[in-house]
């Protein structure tokens, strides 16, 4: 019974840990913690499953998150949160809000909260949960939640980048700039770019990427036609949907090597994310079940 009613609110649980942490690794960890802690609980005592389960969570989410705080203090380079693969979840494509939550963009304006806002926009903008139950899980009293809510939300409206659900367009216009970058087009590359584009590499000090952003049509474009000129035997690629954005699989043989996410804003690329960090590409290929 305890198992069933779990497995039932997975995804969402899954989506909420994922979204507090920017790491799919950590939001497992989390999960494993609070199955622990709801197998102790008698199902039949809980009145509504779904906000208890969210509330185990999210103090098993925030406990890793301030663990974690000095960790990505000393983070060598850019951060990137681990990509999560959404091109299997209906929900995901589906669902506008859900999938702007988990675009890395929002992720990293949810980066620049406290652990404690953070995790109070979550569950209030994205999963509605009440006041009432998200102090029940942060730990603090109604209306201190409401106070940081009200700061989250407008921290988050000042930041966030005005999101556009992956469509047959926006894939049709990364295929390009992919394929603009293999063949050194610079050309093309400039004419797909919007002038304000933006290129985040992050490798986590583990292997080679750009310690900081690359800014602007002219370095974005230089930067990846550099890219593409460096001569790799074995290398391949395939399409996917990875956080709400059109995205290539780099292989190096049978070894993920990089994810790039392709950001398109009214028909031309803005953002370029790639992960190469191989601690965050362990489990990269793996469909992700997401829900709100």
């Amino acid at each position: 019974m305890a198992a069933d009613v779990f497995t039932e609110y997975r995804p969402l649980l899954f989506t909420v840990a994922y979204e507090i942490l920017g790491s799919a690794t950590d939001a497992e960890d989390a999960l494993q913690d609070s199955y622990i802690r709801w197998s102790e609980v008698d199902p039949s005592t809980v009145d509504n499953p779904r906000a208890y389960l969210a509330q185990i969570v999210t103090r098993q989410s925030l406990n890793q998150l301030r663990a974690s705080s000095r960790r990505r203090e000393e983070y060598v380079g850019s951060w990137l949160p681990e990509p999560i693969r959404t091109d299997a979840d209906a929900d995901a494509s589906e669902d506008t809000i859900l999938a702007e939550s988990v675009s890395m963009a929002m992720l990293l304006v949810l980066e620049t909260l406290s652990p404690d806002e953070r995790a109070v926009f979550v569950l209030r903008e994205v999963f509605g949960f009440s006041h009432r139950e998200i102090a029940e899980s942060v730990g603090r009293t109604e209306t201190a939640v409401r106070q940081a809510a009200h700061r989250a939300r407008a921290h988050v409206q000042a930041r966030r980048k005005r999101f556009e659900p992956t469509s047959a367009a926006a894939q049709e216009v990364a295929g390009q700039f992919l394929s603009a970058a293999v063949t050194g087009d610079v050309q093309a590359l400039m004419d797909l770019m919007s002038p304000d584009v933006v290129e985040i590499s992050d490798g986590g000090g583990k292997v080679s990427a750009a310690r900081r952003p690359v800014v602007g049509r002219d370095r974005v474009a230089q930067f990846m036609t550099g890219l593409g000129r460096i001569g790799v035997p074995d290398i391949r690629f395939e399409v996917g949907v990875f956080n709400s954005l059109p995205s290539a699989l780099i292989y190096l043989g049978d070894r993920l090597d990089t994810v790039a996410m392709i950001e398109v804003t009214d028909g031309r690329v803005s953002a370029v994310y790639m992960v190469r960090n191989p601690d965050k590409l362990a489990s990269a290929e793996l469909a992700r079940d997401l829900a709100r």
